[in-house]
């Protein structure tokens, strides 16, 4: 029972974490293209109001027409949407799927003896907490202290990514020699999530309430909050990518279970934060096909670096035997997978229920090599080949 309840747990709070991050994502995707798309108005009225860019789209079958003040228009109305729940939720359910699969079951998830032997699981736990703050408080100390001009306005964002860019390497090399490649993968798009998040909780939204309550008390509105917010935001919409790339990743053993999986998940988030540059440039009326071409070589490099070595001929076309799979899984596989307690009803303890699950077995410990989980149980490459052929075979 208490397996079946964390299969629950684990599908309810997947699903609603999925649904969080694309309502975050897409929002924060579609404000930054507004902003880029918005025209300077025409009309003396909007200029008036003091609009200071406007933009015209249609969809679903009407019209919108967004407009961007200054500051603020002078009558503010009382229903004002925010934007922040998305962010919000999307953290505290990827966090409770984090405590219910890793940090619960550490031992499994998070230590892996090959990688480093913790005293005990608790010790693990509180190193991956650890980096969620340590990422989060060097990332805004970078902020405050960096990301100024020299005139002390609130913009230069270069140093500031340069700062966080040699953070994310030296945290994924970190990670992944002190954690199961999986949850390394894992804790480090966590650390940027948890960056992105403090941005909204304790920067964006705390200084766009300043800002409301200063206009509704008759003061003038003090621009800081505004930079302030822009700059964060700016930020997380390239941070998005990269923590899409790390989270994705860490469901294929081919990349995390790499002896240099560092390196792999540091071109995976390149990658990643090319992409958008692209997209982000794009909004301006810029095609940057160099950031394109950049993350083409980025993943073709990937990809041809991590393929498998071919077996040589012999090992190739040799017959493979159930029974030869048979004594592979029983000394890799049956701990998780026999009697009535088999994990996701997948059983191998018998010649016919190895046969049912012939392409998930295939899939699972072949092509993504994601089983056993973190390789506890020690299958080698040759098993796995061994195991490629016998499914492969008519």
């Amino acid at each position: 029972m208490d397996t079946y309840l964390l299969d629950w747990a684990n599908l309810l709070l997947r699903a609603l974490h999925v649904i969080t991050v694309i309502a975050w994502i897409g929002a924060s995707f579609y404000f930054v293209w507004l902003d880029n798309h918005l025209v300077q108005p025409s009309a003396d009225d909007l200029k008036a109001k003091g609009v200071d860019g406007e933009l015209w789209a249609v969809h679903g079958g009407g019209f919108y027409n967004p407009q961007k003040y200054l500051v603020a228009p002078a009558n503010l109305p009382e229903n004002l949407h925010w934007f922040y729940w998305e962010s919000y939720w999307t953290w505290m359910s990827g966090f409770a799927l984090f405590v219910v699969l890793y940090l619960a079951n550490a031992s499994q998830m998070l230590v892996d003896p090959r990688v480093f032997a913790w005293g005990a699981p608790w010790q693990a736990v509180c190193a991956a907490l650890a980096f969620l703050l340590v990422g989060t408080a060097v990332y805004d100390l970078a902020c405050k202290t960096l990301g100024r001009t020299r005139e002390g306005a609130i913009g230069n964002d270069g140093r500031v990514l340069a700062v966080v860019a040699v953070f994310v390497v030296a945290a994924s090399w970190l990670a992944c020699h002190l954690f199961a490649g999986r949850a390394a993968f894992l804790i480090v798009g966590a650390t940027l999530a948890t960056m992105m998040t403090a941005n909204v909780a304790h920067w964006i939204i705390p200084g766009q309430r300043k800002v409301i309550a200063q206009m509704r008390a008759g003061q003038k509105p003090d621009p800081i909050h505004g930079q302030r917010g822009k700059q964060r935001s700016v930020h997380n919409t390239y941070f998005g990518l990269p923590v899409l790339a790390a989270m994705l990743s860490n469901h294929y053993g081919m990349l995390y279970q790499h002896p240099h999986n560092w390196v792999v998940l540091c071109v995976l988030m390149a990658a990643g934060v090319a992409v958008r540059v692209f997209f982000v440039k794009r909004h301006k009326g810029v095609n940057d096909w160099r950031a394109v071409a950049v993350a083409v070589v980025l993943m073709a490099g990937l990809i041809t670096w991590l393929a498998p070595s071919p077996p040589t001929t012999a090992a190739a076309t040799a017959p493979v035997s159930a029974a030869q799979v048979q004594a592979v899984v029983a000394e890799r596989c049956l701990m998780c997978h026999q009697g009535a307690a088999a994990q996701k009803g997948v059983r191998l303890d018998s010649a016919e229920g190895l046969a049912a699950h012939r392409a998930q077995v295939y899939q699972q410990v072949v092509v993504q090599r994601a089983m056993p989980m973190n390789n506890a149980t020690g299958i080698t490459d040759d098993e796995r080949a061994l195991i490629g052929r016998w499914a492969s075979q008519p």
